[in-house]
């Protein structure tokens, strides 16, 4: 796949971050979104629908806050209170200045806020999928970012460049555009070394990925470079392409899609997941059950299911149905999954034979810990 494959993309997620919309004097630049919203409008001209995950409401509230004489105290700057009232003052004033900017076009805007709770519920997960086909079947450009008026470390994304991940899978979208105040991935700083060369197209996020970015954040941002990698790591795993690019480029969404070189493309895994899938690799693990190498062979290799003889560990407090890492020894995470049994059983029954279980639990539900339809590899 190359720069020139994302012609044929009919449904895209664009991700804008706050240091491509924000600064620090005025708050959003809303000559950006002016800019943005053109482009997206000339994509939807060419045939193509747009999903938008904005970042900016907190950061925007908080410029607004402080023109009033409140700006957040020294020792609760990043306090979560403090977030929730700012994204709360923040959050309307933005989607004001995308509903004018796509309306001066003859295109009506949506908010969408979602939280963790809306991905990890399947039922919402779906009921959420709904939502956003019928706003484009409509003819809308649903705008999403994450509801930071609730957010809570329970529920939170992290950032918008996972949740811009999770809602290329949601929406069903062909790729996934990450634009922030940078011109792709470089293969070292080229804020400090004037040398550094763009990559172009990576083939696979993996770990010598990563270990050439820098994590630093925007004045205004919450994710630094390993997280754009992460979240597009994740798109390809859905089987999405993904391109990071400078937001702040002329013209930048009108040239991704005519296939010029600009930014770095990550390419899509060759097998994605079922829809299922998609889902569970979204959950956030509510603990661990560590694996003996063998049984890291059956998962990885094999495609089998996690039997009890195979579980050498047990981490966390879960129930049975809840998301669980599956790690190695070393701590590596080889796969992700729901659980058959609770944590205080899984360690009961840790290393038996599937015959032992019901002698061990005083019952069965099950032959497997994890069953291979409830597993997906978290690298592969």
């Amino acid at each position: 796949m190359s720069q020139l494959s994302l012609s044929a993309v009919r449904r895209v997620v664009v991700k804008i971050g706050s240091n491509v919309l924000v600064d620090a004097q005025v708050g959003v630049n809303e000559s950006v979104v002016d800019a943005i919203a053109a482009q997206c409008v000339a994509l939807r001209e060419a045939g193509r629908e747009v999903v938008i995950v904005s970042s900016g409401a907190v950061a925007c509230g908080r410029v607004v806050l402080a023109c009033e004489g409140k700006p957040a105290p020294k020792s609760g700057t990043a306090s979560i209170p403090y977030k929730q009232a700012a994204a709360a003052v923040g959050q309307p004033l933005l989607m004001q200045l995308w509903e004018k900017a796509f309306s001066s076009h003859g295109v009506h805007t949506a908010q969408v806020l979602l939280t963790y709770d809306d991905v990890k519920n399947r039922l919402r997960f779906l009921n959420s999928r709904n939502t956003l086909h019928m706003l484009l079947e409509l003819g809308i450009v649903p705008v999403i970012n994450e509801n930071d008026t609730v957010l809570v470390d329970e529920i939170k994304f992290g950032d918008n460049d996972q949740l811009s991940a999770l809602v290329a899978n949601v929406a069903d979208a062909d790729a996934l555009v990450l634009l922030s105040d940078v011109d792709g991935l470089f293969d070292d700083d080229p804020k400090t070394n004037p040398n550094a060369q763009r990559i172009p197209v990576v083939e696979n996020v993996d770990a010598d990925t990563l270990a050439v970015v820098s994590e630093s954040k925007s004045a205004f941002g919450t994710g630094g470079m390993g997280s754009k990698l992460t979240s597009a790591r994740t798109a390809a795993r859905f089987g999405i392409p993904a391109v990071l690019a400078n937001g702040r480029r002329l013209d930048i969404l009108t040239d991704i899609f005519a296939g010029k070189s600009v930014g770095t493309l990550f390419l899509p895994a060759d097998a994605s997941l079922s829809s299922r899938k998609h889902w569970i690799a979204t959950l956030h693990p509510l603990g661990k059950v560590v694996l003996d190498a063998g049984a890291v062979r059956a998962l990885a290799e094999a495609g089998k299911s996690l039997l009890p003889s195979g579980v050498v560990g047990v981490e966390g407090a879960f129930d049975a149905g809840d998301p669980v890492a599956c790690v190695d020894e070393a701590g590596n995470e080889i796969a992700r999954g729901l659980t058959a049994y609770a944590a205080v059983e899984i360690e009961k029954i840790r290393g038996a034979k599937t015959s032992e279980i019901e002698s061990r639990l005083g019952f069965k539900s099950f032959d497997e810990v994890i069953h291979r339809d409830d597993l997906v590899l978290m690298n592969g």
